[in-house]
């Protein structure tokens, strides 16, 4: 199973920015997906999963409200749409597959590349 990321940037605060995850092998509509993120110095963290069929998401209170996760098992796809950016948005993205949608970073199977986001004062 192959993940790759994509749509990161450098944006000013208060933008928007839309990543992509395409996945390739295994059984994409059977995978919960999960976007993470690691900023410079720090500990890779959760930042929303998505169960299978898209009708369950999890956010962190960091993020609630502001980014949406989504799929779409027809093309083997994952989106995390980001609005209201803010600096404390910095980082590098990751997206990736589990075999339920979870919180748990060690849960996940397989990982993309990462994508860089930077948020602007």
């Amino acid at each position: 199973v192959q993940l790759q990321a994509s749509g990161g940037g450098l944006v000013q605060t208060g933008a928007s920015l839309r990543l992509s995850c395409a996945v390739s092998g295994g059984r994409f509509s059977t995978y919960g997906m999960g976007w993470f993120r690691q900023a410079p110095g720090k500990e890779r963290e959760f930042v929303a999963a998505i169960s299978w069929n898209g009708d369950s998401a999890y956010y962190p209170e960091s993020v609630k409200g502001r980014f949406t996760i989504s799929r779409d098992n027809t093309e083997n796809m994952a989106y995390l749409q980001m609005n209201d950016l803010k600096p404390e948005d910095t980082a590098v993205y990751y997206c990736a597959a589990a075999l339920m949608p979870t919180r748990e970073i060690h849960r996940y199977l397989y990982w993309g590349q990462g994508t860089e986001v930077t948020v602007s004062s």
